[in-house]
């Protein structure tokens, strides 16, 4: 399977983006999916996730209330709804599948968010 992440970009704080991850050589309802981000410096860490059904999700704290995970496999794509963007928020976002050991990482995409 392959991932292709995109949606990223420069916004002000406050304002909002849509990340897509669309799957491509299997459908997306094969896996969990999780949106991991990398600010510079740091370590990468799981922002959200969601199961294969769409029926459980998970955030960390940092974006609780801000974030949105979602699927639709009929298009064989995941979003990451982000609003209420903070400079905190900048990173690489890497879209990331899970099926029981196997995992795949998408090529990430920017988000900047000036103050």
């Amino acid at each position: 399977v392959q991932l292709q992440a995109s949606g990223g970009g420069l916004v002000q704080a406050g304002g909002s983006l849509r990340l897509s991850c669309v799957f491509s050589g299997r459908t997306s309802s094969n896996y969990a999916v999780g949106w991991f981000r990398q600010a510079p410096g740091k370590e990468r860490e799981l922002a959200a996730a969601i199961g294969r059904n769409a029926g459980s999700t998970t955030y960390a704290d940092s974006v609780k209330g801000r974030f949105t995970i979602s699927r639709d496999n009929a298009k064989n794509t995941v979003y990451l709804q982000m609003n209420s963007l903070r400079p905190e928020d900048t990173a690489v976002y890497y879209c990331n599948a899970k099926d029981g050991p196997l995992d795949f990482w998408g090529q990430g995409t920017l988000v900047t968010v000036s103050s």
